[in-house]
């Protein structure tokens, strides 16, 4: 826990030498004060949030990316699953579920009475779900359609929201969060997994990864508590937060 201070302690330090505090934003903002609209970059949808551009969304018809071999090497997947420490009866949501290539690692896990919720806002998406899962005999992940301010959970049922590569897609990051953590319960954990930005040799597309401190700024406005950012994979952070009461 003090090695914990000690770091948040430092990236706080950071995002103040480097212009990214930020106070808790109001959330009676009306959403055309809270994002910016500039002229798209090549990848990003030209809304900005924070600082950031939104970055465009990988479609279903890019599903086959998911599923690549090399995805084994490139992100640890298992090593990624070890890391977020799950247990028997556990509830997760899979924000982006996509083909459950991250949820199918989950499922064994939580077991029986555990469910993994596999959110999406593609039905197309959730259709290749169905169809993996009912070949591979899973009964414990739940799809889930979504929208793109809403991932339709019940509040306060879930212990763990992850999101694999996908938090930079969203195109309403600050309602959508807001959703999420009312879907958590107080002392439920949300994970973000993103490419690092920090990191050159990381082989991505820049409005594809995310900093540390970004997506610490980004969650500043809602009930989370830092915890840990983990940097143990190949590419990825790992940056876990803890919902405090207050919603």
């Amino acid at each position: 826990m003090c090695k914990n201070l000690y770091v948040l302690v430092s990236i706080i330090g950071m995002a103040l030498l480097f212009g990214y505090a930020t106070t808790a934003e109001d959330p009676q903002r009306p959403t055309s004060t809270r994002y910016e609209q500039r002229t798209p970059s090549r990848d990003g949808i030209g809304k900005i949030y924070m600082g950031r551009e939104i970055s465009q969304v990988m479609g279903h018809l890019a599903a086959g990316w998911l599923e690549r071999p090399e995805r084994e090497r490139e992100e640890m997947p298992n090593k990624l699953i070890e890391m977020l420490k799950l247990k028997e009866g556990d509830v997760v949501a899979d924000i982006g579920v996509g083909t459950g290539y991250i949820a199918r690692r989950i499922s064994p896990i939580v077991g029986k009475t555990g469910t993994v919720y596999g959110v999406e806002i593609q039905e197309e998406m959730l259709d290749i779900l169905a169809k993996k899962m009912a070949e591979e005999g899973i009964t414990n992940i739940k799809g889930v359609l979504g929208t793109i301010t809403d991932p339709k959970l019940p509040p306060n049922s879930v212990d763990l929201a992850i999101m694999v590569d996908v938090y930079h897609e969203f195109s309403h990051p600050y309602e959508m969060m807001q959703n999420i953590c009312r879907a958590l319960k107080v002392g439920g954990r949300v994970a973000f997994i993103e490419y690092r930005l920090e990191d050159d040799n990381v082989p991505i597309k820049r409005l594809h990864k995310m900093s540390e401190l970004q997506v610490i700024k980004e969650a500043t406005p809602h009930p989370l508590s830092w915890i840990e950012t983990l940097d143990g994979l190949p590419w990825q952070h790992v940056i876990i937060f803890e919902k405090v009461p207050g919603e």
